[in-house]
């Protein structure tokens, strides 16, 4: 396995297994927070250690539901992309100082 992958960006990266890898970290998070006082405390080395025993794995599980992965391009229910639009950008207007003064002097 290639250690520099990131697989959650990775075209082959398999949701299922993402989501089951997230859930036993959140799992056993949860039950070292809530068994060893250790785990509750400050670590010099890594900081609070709820923030990455609990509070990170959440954080991955919740973006792998509420933010897709990309769809390989081969699969068949795959969505097209939508194109920009082609047409002319639209102009910008005039500042209101500038407005004013030439509504003033009409």
């Amino acid at each position: 396995m290639n250690l520099h992958r990131n697989d959650a960006t990775h075209p082959d990266a398999d949701p299922i297994q993402l989501d089951d890898l997230l859930r036993h970290a959140v799992a056993i998070g949860a039950v070292l927070v809530l068994l060893l006082p250790a785990a509750r405390g400050f670590s010099d080395t890594f900081g609070w250690m709820p923030l990455w025993l609990l509070a990170m794995p959440l954080c991955a599980w919740w973006a792998l539901h509420r933010f897709r992965l990309p769809a390989k391009e081969n699969a068949p229910d795959a969505q097209p992309r939508m194109r920009r639009r082609s047409g002319e950008q639209a102009r910008r207007r005039r500042p209101a100082s500038l407005r004013r003064k030439h509504s003033q002097a009409a």
